[in-house]
């Protein structure tokens, strides 16, 4: 994705506070205009977690859950993230969420809210959002759980079966590791396919743990520098 969005392009920009704090941003983040999915969304649906988290997990966007409560991963998604992450041994301290879009993008069926992918350009007006929290996180390893959140972070097209489980550097600054989201565990048909996803995921999870400790050590290892 480019960094500077052209004129004709809408863009959450002109909602960023001066000061890019989160509470600021979140409370900022409530009256986004950026693109048109406010219009539909009930509500804006922010980051969050440890503001000095040493890892930030990046979703697509809110389902409907998420939309009606005003939290990122509160559904059934949520509930397998925060799963693979004890499982990883990640503590939860040690974790930022949030989505590549703010707003819940659905179609009507029946009488329920379908999911609806966002497109290339609703999840180029969001991304000042993403980029002000990595930011203000500042984490060490950016986590994006499926294409649209490796696509906003890398700044470029992702194919998750040649990119997946592995690490990339971030086009914001910190390294990045593309994974699966936990949803496509949940959308296998068969048992054993998602366990076979929900392996993958966990696998995965506990490679960020490893390098997260790795980096840890280098930088314990290396000397002080004095001017």
């Amino acid at each position: 994705m480019p960094s500077k969005t052209p004129r004709n392009r809408k863009s959450a920009s002109a909602f960023l506070p001066k000061v890019k704090t989160l509470p600021a941003l979140q409370k900022a983040a409530g009256d986004c205009q950026g693109c048109d999915l406010y219009r539909r969304a009930t509500q804006t649906v922010f980051g969050e977690g440890s503001p000095r988290a040493a890892l930030l997990f990046v979703g697509e966007q809110p389902g409907d859950m998420e939309d009606r409560a005003g939290h990122p991963f509160v559904g059934p998604a949520g509930n397998l993230l925060h799963k693979a992450l004890n499982e990883a041994k990640i503590p939860r301290q040690e974790v930022y969420v949030t989505n590549a879009v703010k707003h819940f993008k659905w179609e009507p069926l029946g009488k329920k809210r379908k999911h609806k992918r966002p497109s290339p350009s609703e999840v180029a007006a969001c991304q000042p959002w993403l980029v002000a929290e990595i930011s203000a996180v500042s984490p060490v390893i950016v986590v994006c759980l499926g294409v649209i959140a490796a696509e906003s972070v890398l700044g470029r097209a992702v194919r998750l079966i040649d990119e997946g489980g592995k690490f990339h550097q971030s086009e914001f600054g910190p390294l990045a590791f593309v994974t699966i989201h936990p949803s496509l565990v949940l959308r296998q048909p068969e048992k054993k396919d998602r366990e076979a996803q929900y392996a993958r995921l966990l696998h995965d999870f506990k490679e960020i743990r490893k390098k997260l400790l790795t980096l840890r050590i280098e930088g314990a290892r290396k000397p002080a520098t004095t001017d």
